[in-house]
């Protein structure tokens, strides 16, 4: 099998890889004030998603940019409280500012940052509320359980991917990761952090990675509440605090 790659999306080095870019290369020295002028987000393709699911996967995901020390690069995320944020900690790595797009088209600043040393995940603070979100799984998906992706592949319009889970194997990635979930519901550079929406409409995962087939890679919500519970975030530390 081939390794899975991260699925962020990176605006020097990534891009260059993939030959398409998302997010221009910034001239000169990135400014102090800079705000993303993106449009309002709203779900391009609904896909199985009933309207009351439209509205929820609206509402709960987040298009995230980290404005980092001469580099802007962009990932997805989601809701888990009214101020909270869960993504991927390689989404948010080596920023000087991180800053959350809503379905409704604010833009606001994460106060605090933290992220997990022994998975791929991230907790943001806000200090603007966020609207109220499906919650939780309390349990893992099933193999063969249908799931939907819901994020910002891209950095573009949010959107939404089917499919459902194939199957849990250990983590090629080396992130200490343990058991995590695969599923064939097709994410892109840029879908790193987006929810796994479970049959019952709650997050069954996190998506970290893809493969060569575009296939999606999750952290099982069991390990986002085993980290959750025992408050395993360390504060993030800032480029300008690494000399990056």
């Amino acid at each position: 099998m081939r390794r899975p790659a991260r699925a962020g999306v990176i605006a020097a080095a990534t891009l260059a890889l993939t030959a398409c870019g998302v997010v221009p290369q910034l001239p000169g020295e990135l400014p102090t004030d800079y705000v993303p002028e993106v449009p309002a987000p709203s779900v391009s393709d609904p896909g199985a998603l009933s309207a009351d699911g439209v509205d929820a996967a609206e509402r709960m995901a987040v298009r995230i940019r980290n404005v980092g020390c001469g580099e802007l690069s962009t990932g997805s995320g989601f809701a888990l409280d009214e101020r909270t944020v869960i993504t991927n900690r390689h989404v948010v790595a080596d920023a000087d500012r991180i800053q959350i797009s809503t379905y409704d088209g604010r833009e606001i600043d994460a106060v605090s940052a933290s992220v997990a040393d022994v998975a791929d995940l991230a907790l943001l603070r806000t200090a603007e509320p966020l609207a109220t979100v499906p919650g939780l799984a309390e349990v893992d998906a099933e193999v063969g359980e249908p799931v939907t992706v819901v994020g910002y592949p891209r950095g573009g319009q949010l959107s939404t991917a089917q499919g459902s889970v194939l199957g849990y194997e250990l983590d090629t990635l080396g992130s200490d990761l343990g058991m995590v979930g695969r599923t064939n519901a097709q994410v892109d550079h840029g879908s790193s952090g987006s929810a796994v929406l479970g049959s019952e409409g709650q997050v069954v995962g996190v998506v970290y990675a893809m493969d060569v087939w575009s296939n999606s890679y999750m952290v099982p919500v069991s390990t986002l509440h085993d980290l959750l519970a025992e408050d395993a975030f360390e504060p993030l530390t800032s480029c300008r605090e690494t000399g990056g």
